[in-house]
């Protein structure tokens, strides 16, 4: 595969992200949150193996 072939498989995807491209049942605040959420917990969990005993 030449990166020419390569190049002419995406310019079609491309194309499809200038109409917005989002999925509708995408939250931002809920995906957001919810990877706030994620690395507070492994925040936690770093910091319960890293005590100084």
């Amino acid at each position: 595969m030449s990166l020419y072939s390569t190049a002419a498989q995406l310019v079609p995807l491309a194309a499809e992200g200038e109409h917005g491209g989002n999925h509708e049942s995408l939250n931002p605040y809920l995906t957001g949150g919810g990877a706030f959420f994620v690395l507070l917990l492994l925040l936690w969990i770093t910091t319960r193996f890293n005590r100084d005993r």
